[in-house]
């Protein structure tokens, strides 16, 4: 009988840690089902610092290196000028990326580092007990913010892709979910391009996922996933983002 659907290469046959209805395992078969395609798994290294996804290590079928809060794209900088023909990929959530690893993103992004990141944003901090995060949405409750995100004290989120996509140095970025098939879909593309741009000497290139939280967001896996299409992919509108021309 012919095999229509399996492990991919790139995926170790282990369980995972994360919660019920959490979308990081979508994702991570995701860039797992793209660096088989691609045929890059023996020259992939992949990068992941302190979150939910601390033990990515465990997962993938590749090289990794852990990183600290916050740093792995400058890690990924390190390994990726001493073993150029390296595939070399970051996989960071918005607590570790958007907060104290925000400085190296936005550095890496405009230097054109010739790196992938995996950016999954599920406004919150799931690791450590749902505090709230720079991507929390206006209004919305964590435990350090129980009546509601104000931005008139904390700030509005930050929109990741619209911000390094304002940066020369940047080839490709997208915004995707993985809350249908047709979503999944689309970000395996995204996926996929990102890591060609690379492949391809063209620059940096980030993929952010709007992924769910459900635990600490109090919500089932389904209202979880109706929260991200109804409420969360309105303030981080999904598409392709553009790059403004390089200037002089």
């Amino acid at each position: 009988m012919k095999q229509v659907f399996g492990r991919p290469d790139a995926l170790t046959d282990v369980p995972t840690h994360y919660c019920p209805g959490c979308t990081h395992g979508i994702i991570h078969r995701l860039v797992a089902e793209v660096i088989d395609e691609l045929g890059v798994r023996e020259r992939t290294i992949g990068i992941s610092p302190v979150g939910c996804a601390v033990l990515a290590y465990d997962y993938f079928n590749c090289d990794f290196v852990e990183a600290s809060h916050g740093r792995a794209p400058a890690v990924a900088t390190g390994i990726k000028r001493v073993l150029p023909d390296s595939v070399v990929f970051c996989y960071q959530g918005d607590g570790d990326l958007a907060s104290i690893g925000a400085a190296e993103i936005v550095h890496a992004a405009t230097r054109g580092e010739k790196i992938t990141v995996i950016f999954v944003n599920n406004a919150i901090y799931g690791m450590t007990g749902g505090q709230m995060a720079p991507t929390t949405l206006p209004g919305q409750r964590t435990t350090t913010s129980p009546r509601g995100r104000d931005v008139e004290s904390a700030g509005y989120p930050i929109r990741v892709a619209e911000l390094l996509s304002s940066l020369s140095g940047v080839a490709y970025i997208a915004r995707v979910s993985a809350t249908s098939p047709a979503n999944v879909t689309k970000a395996k593309r995204a996926v996929r391009k990102a890591f060609e741009m690379q492949i391809d000497g063209k620059g940096f290139s980030l993929v952010e996922f709007l992924s769910t939280c459900p635990i600490n967001w109090g919500m089932s896996p389904l209202e979880a996933m109706k929260w991200v299409d109804e409420k969360m992919s309105l303030y981080y509108p999904l598409g392709d983002y553009t790059q403004v021309p390089e200037v002089g």
